[in-house]
Parts: structure tokens; sequence; C-alpha cells
């Protein structure tokens, strides 16, 4: 039976595919996310709600609270929430190391690329839709400050995801109480250099080591043309 599964393997290879089992995808396990009792999440850059909606169908007894600056994306993420009928609170504000208000890049083509830094070269020439651009005010407050402030309830396991495009390191600096409390983190990381003074993963593996948490791999990852990983989804836990 070996023989047979290497053999069929090899030929998918051959096409470009890989077979693995769907039980064992990260996908579907959330490499081990999926045993945790998760009733709290947190969705700092949850946009018009992609992570929330997958995260939902994963944790369907969870509270989850998503932060969102960008005004579009932000009713969007709203109308959402509001149809669901609850489990779903949304804020419209950003979240980083200082509470007042800031100037945000908002990319009009690809308002998930959004971020407080600038987008390099690199990232304009990988992703042509951030030459589009527009300076805008948001209002900003510490993750910390927001949990007390906004009242969250943080009831069991708690899972925080990070989008916040290269800002990650200044968000964890914003809320180090409410990491420690936390039984995993969800971080978009980028290898390549997308924004100015973005956070490396050195950076943020180190950051993430001396709140508890230990890397366990990423969920999904993008590739350039010539097949070198540009960002990756990366998990960590206690």
């Amino acid at each position: 039976m070996n023989i047979v599964t290497d053999w069929v393997k090899q030929i998918a290879n051959k096409f470009g595919f890989d077979i693995i089992r769907t039980k064992n995808k990260p996908a579907v396990t959330l490499l081990g996310l999926r045993t945790l009792p998760i009733n709290t999440i947190i969705d700092v850059g949850a946009n018009v709600g992609q992570f929330a909606k997958y995260a939902m169908n994963r944790f369907p007894q969870a509270k989850i609270y998503c932060f969102e600056p960008l005004p579009e994306p932000y009713e969007k993420l709203r109308s959402w929430a509001d149809h669901r009928g609850g489990g779903v609170t949304v804020f419209n504000m950003a979240i980083g190391e200082k509470t007042g208000s800031a100037d945000m890049f908002y990319y009009l083509e690809q308002s998930p690329s959004s971020s407080f830094l600038e987008a390099t070269k690199l990232a304009n020439m990988l992703y042509p839709a951030t030459e589009h651009r527009e300076r805008i005010s948001v209002d900003m407050m510490t993750l910390d400050e927001a949990v007390h402030t906004k009242n969250m309830e943080l009831d069991g396991d708690i899972l925080i995801k990070l989008d916040v495009q290269g800002f990650e390191d200044r968000v964890i600096k914003g809320g180090q109480l409410t990491f420690q409390k936390a039984k995993a983190c969800i971080l978009e990381v980028c290898l390549d250099s997308l924004y100015e003074k973005q956070a490396g993963f050195k950076d943020l593996l180190f950051l993430m080591d001396e709140l508890g948490y230990h890397y366990c791999g990423n969920l999904d990852q993008a590739y350039g043309e010539d097949g070198h990983c540009i960002f990756f989804d990366a998990v960590f836990m206690k």
C-alpha cells in the first residue's frame, strides 16, 4: 500500500502538486489551535471581516472583537456584524503603541495592504495597486487601553490575530498585558521589505519569546514568481 501511495505522490509532484492527509492540513488543524478551547478572538486589522468569518466557522462559541480603522472597509465589516445578530463586536479604530490620532496610508485599490508605514518600491513592484494611495487620519488606541475602556470580556483561552502590514511590533508593545493573558497569536510576517521600518521576523520572535510564546509554524504563505516567500501567517502559542 505504501508503494502505491509513494507512486501516486511522485506522479502528482511531476505535475506540480503535493498530496497530504487532509486532516493534517494547517487549514484544518490551524497548527494545533483547533484543539484549544478558544472563547475570545481579538482581530486587529480586520478589514471587511475575512479572518473573523474564517475564525467564526472554526470557533463558533467564541466572542470576536474586530478593529478596523479605514472607513469603507469598516462599514462593510459593521454591516456583516450587525446581520450576525451577536457574537461579533466591531470598533472603528486602529491599534498601536499609543493613543490618539495618526496618519495612515490608505491604498485605494487594495485596502488590505493599507498601513501606517509607507510601501517600499519593492512593494509597488510586486503589488502595483499600492501605488495609488492617500493619507488619512484615523483614531488609534493601545490594545491594553481598548480592552479596558471598551469593556471587552476576555473569557477562556484568547486568540489574537494581527494583520497590520509591518506594524505588528508596535501593536504588541502597546498590548503587553493582553498578550500575556492570551493563549495563542497569529501574526502576518513580511520577509520581503514591503514597508518602511517594518517589523522583521527576528524582531517579532524576540517580542513573542519575551511574552512566553513559542513559534509553531505557518498557516499560509505568499510566494514571488521565483518561488521565494514574500510573507506568511505565523502561529505562536504558549
